[in-house]
């Protein structure tokens, strides 16, 4: 019955998000409303609603993505001057993933995973 799940994480304004998914990460954009955005990469689709209010310092939005070649998609947002989060480079982690993690400009957090 269940077929896909869309994320919908807050954004303070929906220009700097469209650039940052967009422009920076390679997403391609499927919807644009009043207050609501919506990109897609390849199977991944996120939505983004407008909080106007949200404090960074205190949002803890996240989504996990799953991928497949990891190495090369995390290489590439770095060689593209993709800020990675502090304690996010690309590791191999006890539970069988390899990861890494980005903070979006209104700091939620982008974790993408691959197994090993």
């Amino acid at each position: 019955m269940l077929n896909a799940v869309n994320p919908k994480l807050p954004m303070r304004d929906k220009e700097v998000t469209r650039a940052y998914y967009v422009d920076q990460l390679g997403f391609h954009l499927v919807g644009d409303y009043d207050d609501y955005l919506m990109v897609q990469r390849d199977n991944v689709e996120i939505h983004f609603f407008l909080f106007a209010d949200l404090d960074p310092r205190t949002n803890y939005g996240q989504v996990y993505i799953r991928s497949t070649r990891i190495d090369a998609l995390y290489e590439g947002w770095v060689a593209s001057g993709i800020a990675v989060h502090p304690n996010g480079p690309l590791r191999t982690k006890p539970w069988g993933q390899r990861e890494f993690a980005l903070l979006d400009p209104d700091n939620n957090l982008l974790t993408f995973g691959q197994a090993v």
